[in-house]
């Protein structure tokens, strides 16, 4: 099958074809162009998606992605991001490799085609030319025959017509000679054109056009061929990057199936933990009897006062009970010493272990008297405005120490800190040892440098390992003061958590913070700036309102003599039997009463304390 044998007439039809071929190419190039757009678009979207959700450095969210939860969905965003450039990888691929090259392809097609017809249309202006040449000797040849004929009657009716002269019929007989010798010139003529025109016909019908037919069949062809290759390849270009993509979509699922609930509950402990106990039973109190003053199980001791005599005590509850109210907070504020107890001494005798000078005894005044000396006197103004400070922590600054955390929370955050310092250290170290070498290298060869050049920076950097030291000392101080207060975990049996832990910011200075546990066990600080001021104002008011005693919880003995020369303590004589009123809260002091106008604070190593379950009040 041959375009130029079967289509030899439609050389028209033929050339709107292969425009319509050059067309629909170049339809396909649009479209594939449009892909790669899409392609592109497509995956920068998919970078701002995963770009968006990706968590901020240096924020709350970036820690959160501890969980493996989280780390699978941040594996899913780096996924989205390798996914995203395949998709890229798509349409740099299919422009390179189909539009670029499909382009240039147009661009040789439409140039061979023009010429083609080009040849095409030179052949059939050729055979019309010919054409043109046949039909003009034929028309001279018909009218010389017709002129060779009326000259011809003309000389027969001369030759007849006896009334002519032999002259006139000469001239006739001539003239008629002549066109009968200009019709066979034209006949002549008419033949060489004719066959000379057969013969351009038969070239141009059975060689010219064919060969120029087959040009163009070829020609679209291998157009249609290279439509095909470049679907073929549009597919292979995709299907190159599905295992790539697979492997995304695997990590993906690799992520999913490495989320572990249970570590991650882990880690809520972890980040939460406040390290206290949860508070023990409150027992049932009886009013309709002597209301009881009662101990829960897990505090200090609750046995040692077993069978001892049980002793009455007066004065009367108000029915607060830790750890749903604040209770004697002012009190505590005013009257708890601020510093560690001493040590008990290594011999029982009455002389031992003085205290320095000794201070007065503190006398029980009513709490107005005292609100109005905290008032007045300058030192409890200072303690006041201290206590401002630590309210100002609460609502904004972190202090230096995260005294504000909860032991486990705090001793993480102080061991971050020193892990962070100590990697400092070890770069300024190590930059230290860089610029030792460097100078070394100068002194061995002057011409690359002054050695003393590098002398000021070597004391800056040495000069910042000492700060740095200095800082890391600082806090592995506190985290061994941390540590050291934290309970064994395998504990089964440890201390209740006080109300007040003494250990204070240094921007609080000597004044206790005042810290509770909630029942849950939670490190309760006030949850917003509103609920911290409603607290204390509420707290200085039902304070101020109650001047009542603490009601007696157990007995003491005085192991030792302790000569109270602090604010708020108590001195005591060995083997002098006082009563409690508030048992050690973790800070190893322990709140006792003589009698109705002398109370204080011993520490808890100087006296053995006896706490009564059943003690009545009297």
């Amino acid at each position: 099958m041959s375009w130029g044998t079967e289509l030899w007439d439609q050389f028209d039809n033929l050339e709107k074809h292969t425009q319509w071929g050059i067309d629909i190419l170049e339809k396909y190039i649009k479209f594939v162009k449009e892909r790669t757009e899409i392609e592109l678009n497509y995956a920068k979207q998919l970078r701002n998606l995963s770009k968006k959700y990706q968590p901020k450095k240096n924020s709350k969210e970036e820690e959160e992605y501890r969980y493996t939860a989280c780390q699978a969905f941040l594996s899913t965003l780096n996924e989205m991001n390798d996914y995203a450039g395949q998709h890229e990888v798509i349409s740099e691929n299919m422009t390179s490799q189909i539009t670029v090259e499909l382009a240039r392809y147009v661009q040789e097609l439409k140039q061979e085609r023009k010429s083609h017809f080009h040849d095409g249309r030179k052949a059939q202006q050729q055979i019309e030319t010919c054409w043109k040449q046949l039909e003009s000797s034929k028309r001279r040849f018909e009218r010389d025959c017709r002129e060779a004929d009326r000259a011809q009657q003309y000389f027969e009716k001369m030759d007849a017509d006896i009334n002519v002269t032999k002259a006139d019929v000469e001239k006739a007989r001539q003239q008629a000679q002549i066109r009968h010798q200009m019709a066979d010139d034209s006949k002549a003529d008419y033949s060489s054109y004719l066959q000379k025109f057969n013969l351009e016909q038969h070239e141009y019908y059975h060689t010219h056009i064919p060969n120029i037919f087959q040009k163009i069949q070829e020609m679209e062809e291998r157009r249609i061929e290279r439509i095909g290759e470049s679907v073929k390849t549009y597919a292979e270009l995709d299907r190159q990057v599905i295992p790539i993509i697979g492997k995304c979509l695997d990590g993906i699922v690799k992520a999913a199936e490495s989320v572990d609930p249970k570590n991650d509950s882990q880690l809520v402990v972890e980040a939460y933990k406040s390290g206290f106990e949860p508070p023990g039973d409150i027992e049932f109190e009886d009013y309709t009897q002597p209301m009881k003053r009662t101990v829960s199980d897990n505090s200090l001791s609750n046995s040692r006062g077993d069978g001892k005599p049980e002793l009455k005590f007066g004065g009367k509850s108000k029915g607060k009970l830790w750890p749903f109210i604040k209770k004697n907070k002012l009190m505590s504020l005013l009257t708890s010493p601020h510093q560690p107890p001493p040590p008990p001494p290594a011999s029982a005798s009455p002389s031992a272990v003085p205290n320095g000078p000794q201070s007065p005894k503190q006398q029980k005044e009513p709490l107005s008297h005292r609100f109005n000396e905290f008032m007045t006197s300058k030192p409890k103004i200072h303690c006041f405005r201290s206590l401002k400070r630590g309210l100002s922590l609460k609502l904004g600054a972190t202090p230096e120490d995260f005294s504000n955390l909860p032991p486990e929370q705090r001793r993480k955050k102080l061991q971050q800190k020193v892990d962070e310092l100590n990697k400092e250290i070890q770069k300024e170290m190590d930059q230290r040892d860089a610029i030792t070498k460097m100078k070394d290298v100068y002194l061995k060869n002057p011409q690359m440098g002054d050695p003393a050049s590098l002398d000021h920076k070597l004391a800056e950097v040495s000069q910042n390992i000492e700060k740095l030291r200095l800082e890391a000392q600082k806090f592995e101080a506190w985290l061994a003061e941390v540590e050291g207060r934290l309970p064994a975990r395998g504990e089964q049996s440890r201390r209740q958590s006080g109300l007040y832990d003494t250990q204070s910011a240094p921007a609080v200075n000597n004044c206790a913070q005042d810290r509770e546990s909630s029942p849950d066990g939670s490190y309760t600080e006030e949850q917003s700036q509103e609920s911290e001021v409603k607290v204390l104002a509420t707290d200085f008011d039902d304070e101020f309102d109650d001047e009542e005693p603490l009601p007696a919880i157990g007995t003491c003995k005085a192991l030792y003599t302790f000569e109270g020369q602090n604010e708020g303590t108590i001195s005591v004589v060995e083997g002098e039997t006082l009563y409690v009123i508030e048992e050690d809260k973790g800070d190893g002091w322990t709140r006792i009463r003589r009698n109705e106008d002398e109370e204080g604070y011993v520490p808890t190593s100087y006296v053995e304390v006896y706490l009564d379950k059943n003690a009545k009040d009297s």
